[in-house]
């Protein structure tokens, strides 16, 4: 399959799970193991629309994400992949990511997953504190991630992500130092830290407002954070983005597509996408996206790409919207910042000519550094990053 086009990212949305962690705001579902085979076929139709749309597209990378995407089988994950490997061209050395719950996994469901094209696995660890993960709702324990994390290096993954969380209420720092030791412990490749906020709608956010536990406390928090920082730098980790770590040649290539602001299609159940100067969403529902899919008129006219029928919102953007964009995403990247020739080459104009008089007010207080190459954080701007971004707005 020849490609045709520059490479892309593909984000694949499966949104059910068994039960709903407390502070999960994502278009998750549960309850409805009963559709997982309809949804298979749907998303199998919407990957074969885009395909048509625009075929053999160019992927470097695909990241599944949810939800839980380990609810799917192996057998489900075979059609799936059937159905990619017939829409695009895949890199030869395509980054392809699960995410997993730990208590879902085995060394068997694994090594199928591996053989079937699998090369990075991220496991969902969040604490290795009990009663943290009790109050997350939570289904494993640290045990289960120890056991998930032998079952994948088993299987085969030689690129493994972990996920922790802090700031947590009544999270203290010894728990932080518990969570990150035991994390350490499994030695993975990669390793995401996400404080925890509070989102519209969730059991946690409610908690917090009725007072059955404390608002995070975001000095303790920052305080979290320099510790890991120093943790992670001295086991040998790099910081290349403001939440992320890895080892060498282990950053996630599928998310630096988005902090480099670089296209990539969402697939399921309220993925968002960004191609073609567009950006869209899929709508939420599981049991419209699966009824709008399966009723398609196979000589109806193809929407243009990167549409499909079950996409909900579209947002075309302006030059200025992508310069935003590009500057607000580039900046968390840590070492690589925004690289000046790539943004002239992309938008016809310096970031100094553009944004001069903002960039070195912020350089005086020591919170961006820009030489000829590139703009970036210091250290300080990554603390006081959310200052630099509303002002770039």
């Amino acid at each position: 399959m020849k490609p045709t086009h520059n490479p892309l990212a593909v984000y694949v949305h499966i949104p059910f799970c068994h039960v709903k962690c407390t502070y999960c705001a994502f278009n998750t579902y549960i309850g409805l193991d009963a559709l997982v085979d309809s949804f298979v076929e749907a998303l199998i139709e919407e990957i074969k629309y885009i395909g048509r749309v625009r075929p053999s597209q160019r992927v470097g990378t695909i990241f599944f994400g949810g939800g839980t995407p380990s609810v799917l089988t192996p057998a489900h994950y075979t059609r799936i992949f059937a159905a990619l490997h017939d829409s695009f061209a895949f890199d030869g050395d395509a980054e392809i990511s699960l995410e997993v719950n730990p208590a879902d996994v085995s060394y068997g469901y694994l090594r199928a997953l591996r053989e079937i094209g699998f090369n990075r696995i991220s496991i969902g660890m969040q604490s290795a504190n009990a009663h943290e993960l009790r109050l997350f709702n939570r289904r494993h324990d640290n045990d289960a991630v120890a056991r998930a994390v032998s079952a994948a290096r088993g299987a085969g993954f030689g690129n493994l992500n972990l996920d922790l969380m802090y700031g947590n209420p009544h999270q203290t720092m010894g728990d932080w130092e518990n969570s990150l030791q035991a994390m350490l412990t499994l030695k993975p490749d990669h390793v995401s830290l996400y404080a925890l906020t509070l989102e519209e709608g969730t059991p946690m956010q409610d908690w917090v407002e009725k007072g059955r536990v404390p608002e995070p406390d975001d000095d303790l928090a920052a305080d979290m954070y320099d510790f890991a920082t120093a943790q992670l730098g001295a086991a040998g980790y790099v910081q290349y983005e403001i939440s992320n770590w890895a080892k060498a040649g282990h950053e996630c290539a599928h998310n630096l597509q988005y902090w480099r602001n670089m296209p990539y299609l969402g697939l399921g159940p309220g993925a968002h996408g960004f191609a073609n100067g567009v950006r869209y969403s899929v709508l939420l529902s599981p049991q419209r996206y699966i009824k709008t899919m399966m009723a398609l008129d196979g000589n109806a006219a193809l929407l243009d790409y990167p549409l499909t029928p079950v996409v909900d919102q579209v947002n075309v953007l302006t030059q200025k919207d992508e310069i935003t964009d590009t500057l607000l995403m580039g900046l968390r990247l840590i070492g690589e910042g925004v690289p000046r020739q790539a943004f002239r080459e992309r938008f016809g104009i310096d970031l100094l000519d553009l944004h001069g008089d903002l960039l070195r007010g912020f350089a005086a207080r020591g919170l961006i550094a820009f030489d000829d190459e590139r703009v970036k954080l210091t250290d300080q701007g990554r603390l006081l990053s959310n200052l630099v971004f509303r002002a770039l707005v």
